[in-house]
């Protein structure tokens, strides 16, 4: 029995390291690939906004075909004014954020890129203060100063700095900000959860709408070029590893919890610079750029510790907060009593609360919220 029990964590273990591996892959894989297709030194097709507007719809089109085709995943309600004061708004900033991601390929390499990706804790921090989502706190806020300055460093010793990628870049990191903010006020307190399908059922065809005004003027006329080539295998590949690693992200997070995607994360980051500087030999990195994105790096791991540490107290307040509402029916049902048989009987359910139920409660019911339990 102990033998087989043994087995089936093995293969649990191995099927979750072959997950993130496939999340690791497909995330450094979808950078790279995007890099080769923007640069005029290899594909050469420098049209960000169009190749995005692609991949928005290969993905709104498979999500509408999982949905309304083949009902594979099932849609949610959704009204006229939640779209209108929710969805679209969101996607705007969906739009925005890859737009301006992409468009940095065309004059930052990749491992800049990633290094300026460090601020996305800075950014998110700063728009959630402001939206009055999150509180100001000394701890975070120097935190945020460390990463600042490492990512600050890093610039300063990047060769080949360029102020335009630069400002499309840290642009794009701040839209990215304010959709995940606005997708956890406009969203979430509405009690709406999307998952991946559904998330780009909705969102897909609204960004493409977005991103096609700045299509028309800025790119449109310069695809009349006779000369310019389109690869359909090319494309079709590369929305098929965008669309993937969205699909890959939700799985690795649901069998492993947000803390493991983290760390991916981090190594994924180490990888995918070493890997451009590789593949792409024009990538120069200095001293000066790893001691500063060291430096950011640390701020980044310590601000997700503190964000896990955060849930982690907020989840088992809530658990003993559930286990004292189960306590309520059986007060109220001692309310004829005389005081001092009251008093007794609180102190006892008080006390057995504590000492008993609440830690086999929290103990029982964490694996529920993801929290403390192991990799599958």
């Amino acid at each position: 029995m102990m033998a087989v029990t043994m087995t089936i964590m093995t293969r649990q273990h191995l099927l979750t390291y072959i997950y993130l591996l496939v999340y690791i892959s497909l995330s450094s894989g979808v950078i790279l690939y995007n890099k080769w297709v923007l640069s005029t030194l290899y594909f050469n097709f420098p049209f960000p906004i169009t190749l995005t507007m692609i991949h928005m719809a290969f993905a709104g089109g498979v999500a509408f075909l999982l949905i309304r085709v083949l009902k594979v995943v099932s849609p949610i309600k959704m009204t006229f004014h939640i779209y209108a004061t929710c969805v679209v708004p969101i996607s705007a900033f969906f739009a925005a954020s890859l737009w301006f991601g992409n468009t940095a390929y065309l004059y930052i390499s990749v491992a800049f890129i990633q290094m300026l990706k460090a601020l996305m804790p800075v950014a998110t921090f700063l728009v959630a203060v402001t939206c009055g989502t999150e509180k100001l706190r000394c701890d975070v806020f120097w935190n945020m100063v460390l990463v600042s300055v490492g990512v600050v460093i890093s610039s300063y010793g990047e060769i080949h700095f360029n102020v335009l990628g630069t400002v499309y870049q840290v642009t794009g990191i701040v839209a990215e900000a304010l959709r995940l903010v606005l997708t956890q006020v406009l969203l979430q307190k509405k009690g709406l959860s999307l998952n991946p399908i559904t998330s780009l059922y909705y969102i897909a065809p609204c960004s493409f709408v977005f991103l096609f005004i700045p299509w028309y003027i800025l790119e449109k006329p310069e695809m009349e070029d006779p000369h310019m080539q389109f690869n359909f295998w090319i494309f079709f590949s590369n929305a098929l590893c965008a669309l993937a690693l969205n699909l890959s992200t939700f799985l690795v997070i649901g069998r492993t919890g947000a803390v493991t995607i983290r760390v991916a994360g981090v190594l994924k980051d180490w990888i995918l610079i070493t890997l451009s500087t590789v593949l792409f030999p024009e990538s120069k990195i200095t001293g000066l750029n790893i001691i500063g994105y060291a430096i950011a790096l640390s701020g980044v791991v310590f601000y997700n510790y503190l964000k896990v540490r955060d849930v982690r107290t907020s989840q088992l307040q809530s658990v003993q907060d559930e286990s004292a509402k189960e306590l309520q029916p059986e007060r109220k049902a001692d309310d004829d009593r005389d005081k001092t048989e009251e008093t007794l009987w609180n102190d006892s359910i008080s006390d057995t609360h504590i000492d008993e139920e609440a830690p086999l409660i929290i103990s029982s019911r964490i694996s529920h919220f993801g929290v403390g339990r192991k990799p599958a």
